[in-house]
């Protein structure tokens, strides 16, 4: 039988997001894949550098819409470490609270996406009309659904008042019941488990290896979580459990992730009944002293690394983001190893991948060692090169 290499992508109904995959075939099995990223490289960590500390903020919120209270909180972390502030209790509570909400809202989402990847709809209907529960509180307690600006340099920018404080523990124990029916149907409704089981496989040396975080490392029975390995924000003073599989497949990051639900609704619970009193900021410097600090926070994919790095300026000199979808896509490649096409999309979906988290770009040739290209010279690179493959941007008209 003839090997056959076909192209997925960088466009391609099965995929959410811009990201190529070179995929050699022998009849439906996959022989190799590459995968290529680089289709939705924004240039926010350049961003970062040509704008205030406070401004980045918000920037770094646009990184990801599902996770961007996680690289808002990440990029505080690095910047009052850097400056030795220490945020009120109450702050802290604040963000594990916004933080767990998040998760939920994500671990929904990826549930939805996940049935209807393999053709259940119906899964992704109940599930995404429960996420909109959380989103609906999201703008109870921030005024947005996405972007939710809760973080500040020096704590939360809002309070989580004694009004709301009813309506989320009601929210909260409405989706309890709901992923109790979840849990019910991923153990007993037998197309979704013969479906996922035994798809894309990673064994926990294989994971260890490859560098895998979050609900894909912890799938294959890795107990790594930043929660609970490097506490941040409140998860320190709050009971919780790391949730591993050793199914160590799809089926398996299903069941994380329907874990790992739970016990974010304990989590958020927990932290409303014991939200301290007091302030919940304390005013930072706008000019950063000079030094540098890498943050890791436990994002619903994984680990999420913000680098920053300080001369004493009021914009950081570098600014450096390692999302956890980077972390996950060598494993990609092993995960499809001898598996049929039509496991593509589910695998690849089962890292709950961000390609535009995820990209990056790199001179690697017509630069002098150790250039820098500032934000302009950069939007400028990026026009030329589009110009020079017959694509004019400048003739394009925006109608508001």
């Amino acid at each position: 039988m003839r090997r056959v290499t076909i192209p997925i992508g960088p466009q391609h109904p099965a995929l959410k997001e811009p990201e190529s995959f070179s995929v050699a075939l022998r009849g439906e099995k996959i022989e190799a894949i590459q995968l290529r990223i680089g289709y939705n490289h924004r240039g926010i960590e350049k961003g970062c550098e040509q704008r205030s500390y406070v401004q980045d903020v918000y920037l770094v919120e646009r990184v990801c819409g599902i996770c961007s209270h996680s690289h808002s909180t990440a990029f505080v972390q690095a910047v009052e470490e850097i400056a030795g502030i220490e945020i009120p209790k109450r702050a802290r509570y604040i963000r594990t609270i916004i933080g767990e909400l998040e998760r939920i809202h994500s671990h929904l989402l990826w549930l939805g996406v996940a049935g209807h990847e393999i053709g259940f709809d119906t899964l992704l209907m109940y599930s995404w009309r429960d996420r909109e529960k959380v989103m609906d509180l999201f703008a109870l307690i921030t005024g947005n659904r996405v972007n939710y600006g809760m973080n500040a340099i020096g704590g939360a920018r809002r309070d989580i008042t004694a009004e709301q404080v009813p309506e989320i523990r009601k929210v909260i124990g409405l989706l309890e019941e709901e992923t109790k029916r979840y849990i019910e149907l991923a153990r007993e409704e037998l197309t979704l488990v013969k479906r996922l089981s035994g798809v894309g496989v990673l064994s926990k040396a294989d994971a260890l290896a490859l560098g895998a975080v979050g609900p894909t490392a912890r799938a294959s029975g890795v107990a790594r979580d930043v929660r609970k390995d490097d506490p941040y924000a409140a998860y320190g003073e709050l009971p919780f459990r790391v949730v591993t599989d050793d199914h160590c497949d799809v089926y398996g990051r299903t069941l994380v992730r329907l874990g790992e639900l739970e016990e974010s609704y304990r989590l958020v619970r927990a932290a409303v009944e014991n939200l301290p009193e007091g302030p919940i900021a304390v005013k930072a410097p706008r000019r950063i002293p000079p030094g540098e600090a890498v943050s890791r926070y436990e994002a619903p994919r994984g680990e999420d690394l913000h680098y920053v790095r300080s001369k004493g300026e009021e914009r950081p000199d570098r600014v450096k983001i390692r999302a956890p979808t980077l972390a996950n896509t060598q494993s990609i490649a092993k995960m499809l190893e001898d598996r049929y096409l039509a496991d593509l999309p589910i695998v690849v979906a089962a890292i709950d991948p961000c390609f535009s988290c995820t990209d990056r770009t790199v001179v690697t040739r017509g630069a002098a060692r150790g250039e820098r290209l500032r934000w302009e010279e950069l939007q400028r690179f990026g026009i030329e090169w589009y110009k020079e493959r017959g694509i004019d941007f400048s003739r394009v008209v925006m109608r508001w």
